[in-house]
């Protein structure tokens, strides 16, 4: 079962997969995380101690490249595993990066998402984006601008792919979006199961 989480910084998708695979570990259960960063938030902060912004044409550019290699490893180590995989983003969230910067989509990451493994579930952990903003802000280690948070939110819901995802409350608390990623997950896997014993 491969779940992937995406969402605007802030949403609390790498709290949300932590904390699923532990709960399924917790039950006995084979759970793996694996982690699709960009390496944005390191570049943001290099950006601001030494005064340069790149070009975003070129901070595109490699955050795709750290991005795709991290999404192709990810691939390459669930198809070896037995049991639950979570990932923390994936090609999605640079699409919406790039859709926020008003880049084009371009043809090898819409291709690379036909051609890998379809995810049983693309769970979009919607909040406000101030809320996201006060929460990046109280965690104090990088920085992201109210007017670039809202921008991705309303980059990810113009991705044609935004309506095949779930989409989870993520303003509630840690307790609560568990628990609706939990039933989410159970709902998946039962349905997954019902086709299967039709096929039968």
């Amino acid at each position: 079962m491969l779940i992937v989480l995406t969402g605007i910084d802030g949403s609390g998708k790498t709290t949300a997969a932590r904390a699923l695979v532990s709960a399924a570990l917790a039950e006995g259960r084979d759970a793996l995380l694996l982690s699709n960063y960009a390496g944005r938030r390191r570049m943001s902060l290099l950006s601001a101690r030494f005064g340069v912004q790149l070009p975003p044409r070129l901070a595109d550019a490699v955050e795709s490249t750290i991005r795709v290699a991290n999404v192709l490893i990810s691939h390459a180590r669930a198809r070896r595993f037995r049991g639950l995989v979570v990932m923390d983003r994936h090609l999605h969230c640079q699409l919406a990066l790039r859709e926020a910067k008003g880049l084009p989509r371009g043809r090898v990451l819409p291709w690379l998402l036909r051609k890998l493994p379809t995810p049983d579930l693309v769970v979009y952990l919607d909040v406000d984006p101030q809320l996201a903003h006060d929460r990046i802000m109280a965690r104090g280690t990088d920085e992201e601008s109210l007017a670039d948070l809202t921008s991705l939110h309303d980059a990810y819901r113009a991705l044609p792919e935004f309506a095949g995802f779930t989409v989870l409350d993520a303003g509630a608390t840690e307790q609560q979006v568990l628990a609706e990623l939990r039933r989410t997950l159970a709902e998946a896997e039962n349905a997954r199961a019902s086709v299967a014993r039709l096929k039968v």
